[in-house]
């Protein structure tokens, strides 16, 4: 009768308790791989999907979400400006207006002083309308000047020393959020033309070619008309605008010169014209006064003929 070794025992226990683990093992990895395999799978064809839908993405929400996220960033930059109570100056973005009129004797002088004023700001003379009299004499003339905004004011306190002045009026407004907003959404708008123009250069079907590029010059229009406001309110906070009138005084008018000495033919010929006409003014005159006059007296003769004439023929009879 053969006796069992516990040591013989627990070995063949060890090796079947290594082989069930290894057996179970590859197990779990067969079903891993193939796991993987169908994830990888259908994360390539939903991303693929993913890619279509982007590319059909209607126009609306991709705007809004730029929209928000200028929104986000342009608060940010609001609520940055609103703490920091000590900024400088020179960061707020102002556009100044003002309008004089002034009045003097001599308004091609006045012009010319108000030149000498824009080129000592370093400024320029967007209009000048002027007018003259027969003489070519300035009457009157109109300005816009185009003045750095720094300087305005004392731009305008020296305009207003030209000449004597009837009026001055000038107004200043702060832009400064709105130019920080259009800065913002430009450069949202323009990560996002970024962002269509990659969909566009991977786009393999027609139709997400026709749908991208639609939604890319829809983009590309609103980015053309942000940077147009961009440059305006750069012009406008960079330049202020000063709109000058400067008119003759009256008194100032001189009267047209009479050549008093003048002779010759056309001389005479002149003046016995107008004494021809002063002549016949006269004679019509006079002539208008005795007309009721002759009437009546026509009107008295018709009857009062026939008896002179008999009383003229009884005179001789008599005697």
């Amino acid at each position: 009768m053969a006796t069992r070794r516990p040591g013989s025992t627990r070995v063949r226990f060890l090796r079947t308790a290594s082989a069930a683990g290894a057996a179970v093992v590859l197990v779990v990895l067969s079903g891993c791989s193939s796991t993987s395999d169908d994830a990888g799978s259908a994360g390539d064809s939903g991303g693929a999907s993913a890619d279509r839908a982007v590319a059909a993405e209607p126009a609306g929400p991709a705007l809004d979400e730029n929209a928000s996220d200028a929104g986000a960033e342009g608060a940010a930059l609001s609520s940055q400006g609103g703490d920091d109570a000590a900024a400088p100056v020179e960061q707020q973005k102002l556009i100044s207006t003002g309008n004089v009129q002034l009045r003097s004797g001599d308004v091609g002088q006045a012009v010319f002083d108000v030149r000498k004023v824009v080129d000592a700001h370093g400024g320029t003379v967007s209009e000048d309308d002027t007018e003259t009299d027969k003489e070519g004499v300035p009457l009157r003339s109109r300005m816009v000047l185009r003045i750095p905004t720094a300087d305005f004011d004392d731009a305008m306190t020296e305009l207003e020393g030209v000449a004597t002045l009837i009026s001055s009026k000038h107004q200043t407004a702060d832009v400064t959020t709105q130019v920080l907003d259009v800065d913002v959404r430009v450069e949202a708008q323009q990560r996002s033309i970024d962002r269509i123009q990659v969909l566009f250069d991977n786009a393999t079907t027609i139709k997400d070619v026709v749908s991208i590029e639609a939604e890319l010059s829809r983009r590309q229009a609103d980015l053309a008309s942000l940077q147009a406001q961009q440059r305006y309110l750069a012009d406008q906070t960079s330049m202020s605008t000063i709109t000058l009138a400067v008119e003759r005084t009256r008194s100032a008018t001189k009267p047209e010169p009479k050549d008093d000495d003048a002779t010759g033919f056309l001389s005479g010929l002149s003046d016995g014209w107008g004494a021809l006409k002063t002549f016949l003014v006269g004679g019509s005159t006079v002539a208008g006064a005795l007309l009721p006059w002759l009437a009546l007296a026509l009107v008295l003769a018709v009857p009062g003929w026939p008896l002179v004439r008999r009383l003229r023929r009884r005179t001789p009879a008599a005697a």
